[in-house]
């Protein structure tokens, strides 16, 4: 009996210590590409980031120095592998093996990894070395685990426009075909089977300069009384362009059957300034009110679909780069001074009244000295009690996902 009442406690404990800890906070983070950036030092970056409290930072191309630079900051990295390996990755385990070995063993964990993706938009960038994307994210996964690292998800990252067929509304969105089953379907039993996140890329800024008609507030998340759109299906009002095209993924994974996969979005923003005179909304004006509105939009309970919103976001990017396509969509010069004067990236997380892990030991003693009393009056049996105990682990792993 005392056996059956501490497995008890420490389930119930568990369990609500569980339910204490979620929330809906999204946790907003940079991308960094050391390419045409000039003559920055991988620790003047890392410097710069922790100066600016963002706690999570992208590396579009996961340079072995920027990665060791930040060794020791808590600041989570997002790692990528380039396109022209994910054939080799496929094909061959051991370039799996080579890539973990020289990118995450000499640093991890010193150095936070939370996520590798495997390739970048491979539909559109590389559409011959889509098919290899499954093979190369398992063999990844494959090597981290190898060297007992469970910790780092595998993913991979696509563009919204390049794999959902935008509809109005978001209800009546859907993944485009023969991608949708040919090479998502896969992927998507892959991430859901191994908890891990679905990445995409998202660009309000490009959809904006398409042919849809929208508002240049309903694009920059700026309220406005008349500034919305509803679908008719599902009763949901619209009041940004960023929750319309997110939601619009969140109704395509649905309908494939993988609505809890977790969404990242990989990266999303808006430049100071456009490359020719075409770009009339691409101002130092409009980028501080769309990432200043975003962040504060971040803030709140999320998409209407998904009610707690992307598990994270990565603004890009961080600095200015000596390059015509990527030249303005910085939030940062590429002299490292502030564009947009000073964001909030940190979630503030107030102190709870009560300690979580004394919470769910209390709730969890309360409720194990209610539920033995419980089965001892119902005449339970030691089978009877380890039914029980199954069925918290049940909820336990289900909390965890």
């Amino acid at each position: 009996m005392v056996c059956i009442a501490i497995n008890l406690l420490l389930l119930l404990s568990l369990t609500a210590l569980s339910i204490l800890s979620v929330t809906s906070a999204t946790t907003i983070g940079v991308t960094y590409s050391t390419s045409f950036s000039v003559g920055v030092a991988p620790e003047r970056v890392a410097e710069k980031v922790v100066s600016m409290k963002i706690p999570a930072v992208r590396l579009l191309d996961s340079n072995p120095a920027m990665i060791g630079a930040f060794a020791y900051t808590n600041v989570s990295l997002f790692l990528s592998i380039p396109n022209p390996l994910v054939p080799l990755l496929a094909s061959n385990s051991a370039v799996a093996k080579q890539w973990v070995h020289r990118h995450v063993l000499p640093f991890y964990p010193h150095t936070k990894i939370s996520i590798i993706s495997v390739g970048n938009d491979d539909i559109a960038d590389s559409p011959d070395v889509s098919r290899f994307l499954l093979r190369a994210m398992q063999h990844v996964r494959r090597s981290l685990k190898d060297h007992r690292i469970y910790k780092i998800s595998v993913s991979t990252t696509f563009s919204l426009f390049n794999i959902v067929s935008m509809a109005r509304p978001p209800s009546a969105a859907r993944f485009q075909q023969p991608n949708g089953e040919v090479i998502l379907r896969p992927i998507l039993q892959f991430l859901e089977r191994t908890n891990s996140s679905f990445l995409i890329n998202l660009h309000p800024y490009s959809l904006y300069r398409s042919s849809w008609t929208f508002t240049i507030g309903f694009c920059l998340l700026q309220v406005s009384p008349y500034g919305f759109i509803t679908d008719p299906a599902t009763g949901i009002k619209y009041t940004n362009l960023f929750d319309v095209m997110l939601d619009s993924l969140v109704r395509s994974l649905a309908d494939m059957g993988h609505a809890k996969i977790p969404v990242i979005v990989a990266e999303t923003g808006w430049p100071s300034s456009g490359i020719d005179a075409s770009e009339v909304d691409a101002t130092l004006l409009y980028g501080r009110l769309f990432f200043t509105s975003l962040i504060a939009h971040l803030r709140g309970n999320g998409t209407t679909l998904k009610n707690r919103g992307p598990s994270e976001v990565y603004l890009f990017e961080l600095l200015d780069k000596d390059c015509d396509g990527l030249r303005n969509w910085g939030l940062l010069y590429n002299n490292m001074t502030n564009k947009y004067g000073e964001l909030v990236y940190a979630v503030d997380h107030h102190d709870p009244i009560i300690d979580p892990l004394v919470a769910g030991l209390v709730i969890g003693a309360i409720l194990g000295v209610g539920v033995l009393i419980f089965g001892i009056r119902r005449g339970w049996t030691y089978e009877d009690f380890e039914k029980f105990f199954d069925f918290l682990r049940k909820i336990l792993d289900h909390l965890k996902r």
